[in-house]
């Protein structure tokens, strides 16, 4: 009895797995296909004349060669690279390939890049036109007015010239001299004074 449930057993097992078998779909390898022609490779190195910044932050890309007449369109990172198109007359300022935008290029400040490859030349470009503000701003004259300060005039001093310098004149005499000193007079007074004391000082004794 055992030994035929163990053959009943191992039978349905074989039968279980020959289902599984016949209902399983059929595995068809495909060989992957090979493409044909050359496929183009993107590589870091850019081929002609190209900037990198050197600036140690971003820099600007303008629409043109200025930053005051021109906006900025975007940016640039330090160390990255750009085909470049031409320099402005002055040599400023260069043009490069920058997608995106207007015309798909931009200007960058030459002193913040360096260009290469070595010894290239780059063709003078000519500056686009500035762009010109959707409206003018126009100034109303009466709030103008109204924040100007009102100044009261003031009348100067008058300057009167003074009168003509009067200069006292005085009459010169001419001056007469005595023939005898008026030192030596002194003196015979003061002598004649003294002996008279004298003979009184004598008298009284």
């Amino acid at each position: 009895m055992y030994f035929r449930f163990r053959w009943l057993a191992s039978i349905s097992v074989i039968a279980i797995f020959l289902l599984i078998l016949l209902n399983a779909e059929p595995i068809h390898q495909v060989a992957a296909q090979q493409p044909t022609g050359s496929v183009p490779t993107v590589t870091g190195t850019l081929v002609g004349a190209f900037i990198k910044v050197t600036y140690p932050e971003q820099i600007n890309v303008r629409s043109g060669p200025s930053s005051y007449w021109y906006p900025a369109v975007g940016v640039l990172l330090w160390q990255e690279e750009a085909p470049a198109l031409g320099r402005s007359p002055g040599g400023d300022w260069i043009q490069i390939s920058y997608p995106g935008v207007d015309g798909n290029v931009g200007w960058v400040y030459a002193p913040l890049v360096s260009l290469g490859p070595p010894g290239v030349t780059l063709r003078i470009v000519e500056p686009p036109p500035t762009p010109t503000p959707a409206t003018t701003p126009t100034i109303d004259p009466t709030l103008v007015a109204a924040f100007l300060p009102q100044y009261t005039p003031t009348r100067l001093p008058t300057f009167t010239p003074p009168g003509p310098l009067a200069v006292p004149t005085y009459d010169t005499e001419p001056v007469t001299r005595s023939a005898v000193p008026m030192g030596l007079i002194i003196t015979i007074l003061t002598l004649i004074g003294g002996f008279g004391a004298f003979i009184s000082f004598l008298r009284g004794r």
